[in-house]
């Protein structure tokens, strides 16, 4: 096991449980990679010792890389000129409840570039509401691996194109690819690279398996239709499941009214058009219970999150958001935005936040790469930069007035101030309500 993350641990201590030999490896040794491995009882190797990992690459014959380590890696390059098997975490899991005792339990697969979370969350969501012990897992905080030993009856498994990349047998009942736009190319080599491995989802359908393909996508509809699968279609406007005259229909009739949704944003339309089609094309759940989930479905944090009203102005964390793809979602949704945005690219290009720009008044950029952000909006509205989140968000009230929207929808990691987006959407929050306090206290 190379990378000893969350879903590397949880892999390396399933393999353990059923007996197998492992060698656990990271480009890191710390004591904390020490005490597991002493825990497992096996060998753990420095992967930075080139010499070192030469040599544990020719002592095995699998290869299980974490999600967080590139196919560009020095030791995956080469273990794949050496032959070795390379198994991501959810082909592994995928393989061991093939085994299962009373046979495997369904699974409902999502992939995209944006809304998977989400979607995939809205799916547990169905799946529940339906009456079946249902868990999200995969990309989220539980690997697919780590759930395996749980009473769960059906898994909604978030797919990214990392654990999608190196597979060879894993498929689903039913599964989505919701989306795709340039994203995760400090993972993947090229963006090629980066379509092949969501186009894994549905590499290894059978006949009966549903494959819901986006209808206005003509590439991710093709390659569904290629498929042994059945091929579904969602969209906001056409397609087998769409919206229209104010309600969510499917080939079965209407699923409910939009507006008895907790939320209803158009990413929200779709996303849950998109959960309901796999849900209910699975035959795991009926309308009636796609009806009831949505009605009281709260979305994962840090995804267009509203955080507090000042003077009349709404702020909102989207601090998950960390391609331009996903911030022009959230910037979709509203008018009169002043953007917090910037942080560390990863090699994508930050024009195309720029591209509705009758919803941005205003801009305050953050981070290592804030100059990106100043270049994509140099001659469409005001920029200023924040040299931390507290300065980006007293920037940002000073351009703002009544029924305007502050919006952190970054459109790059937050590698360079911080250890992940929670972090980053955490640490905004609390600058806004500080910001609201001392609001309150000057209005006293």
């Amino acid at each position: 096991m190379f990378g000893l993350g969350v879903a590397g641990m949880a892999v390396a201590s399933a393999l353990h449980r059923r007996g197998e030999s492992v060698i656990v490896a990271d480009d890191k040794a710390t004591k904390e990679h020490n005490d597991f491995a002493s825990a497992l009882s096996c060998e753990f190797v420095d992967m930075t010792n080139e010499g070192a990992a030469l040599n544990i690459l020719q002592r095995i014959n699998r290869l299980a890389p974490a999600p967080g380590i590139s196919e560009n890696h020095h030791v995956v390059t080469a273990a794949r000129q050496m032959g070795l098997t390379i198994a991501s975490e959810i082909e592994l899991a995928y393989n061991f409840e093939e085994l299962r005792d009373g046979g495997p339990r369904p699974m409902l697969g999502i992939t995209g570039t944006d809304g998977k979370t989400t979607t995939t969350l809205m799916t547990a969501a169905m799946l529940h509401a339906a009456g079946h012990k249902s868990m999200a897992v995969g990309n989220t905080d539980t690997p697919l691996i780590a759930a395996l030993d749980t009473d769960t009856q059906v898994f909604a498994v978030e797919c990214s194109s990392s654990r999608l990349a190196n597979i060879e047998n894993f498929r689903t009942r039913a599964s989505v690819w919701l989306n795709i736009a340039p994203d995760h190319l400090d993972w993947h080599a090229n963006m090629e690279s980066y379509s092949e491995a969501k186009a894994q989802l549905w590499a290894h359908t059978r006949a009966g398996d549903v494959a819901v393909a986006p209808v206005d996508d003509a590439r991710i509809l093709q390659i569904a239709q290629q498929s042994t699968a059945r091929t579904v279609t969602f969209g906001s406007e056409r397609g087998d499941y769409h919206a229209q005259d104010g309600k969510l229909n499917s080939p079965h009739g209407s699923i409910m009214n939009i507006s008895d949704m907790k939320r209803a944003m158009p990413h929200d339309i779709t996303n849950a058009l998109a959960a309901a089609a796999i849900s209910i094309e699975s035959g795991l759940v009926e309308p009636s219970h796609v009806a009831r989930a949505l009605a009281e479905f709260d979305n994962a944090p840090h995804r267009i999150e509203y955080v507090e009203t000042i003077d009349g102005v709404k702020w909102f964390n989207d601090s998950k958001a960390t391609s331009p793809h996903a911030s022009a979602v959230a910037i979709k949704s509203f008018q009169n935005i002043v953007l917090i945005a910037g942080g560390r690219n990863k090699g994508l290009d930050l024009a195309e936040l720029a591209n509705q720009p009758k919803h941005i008044k205003a801009v305050v950029a953050i981070g290592d790469d804030a100059y990106e952000i100043e270049k994509a909006f140099d001659g469409v509205c005001r920029v200023v930069r924040g040299g931390s989140m507290q300065e980006a968000v007293r920037l940002a009230r000073s351009l703002t007035v009544n029924g305007d929207v502050v919006l952190l929808s970054p459109a790059c990691t937050s590698y360079d101030w911080y250890n992940n987006y929670m972090e980053r959407g955490e640490d905004f929050m609390q600058c806004v309500r500080n910001e609201a306090k001392l609001n309150r206290q000057q209005n006293k």
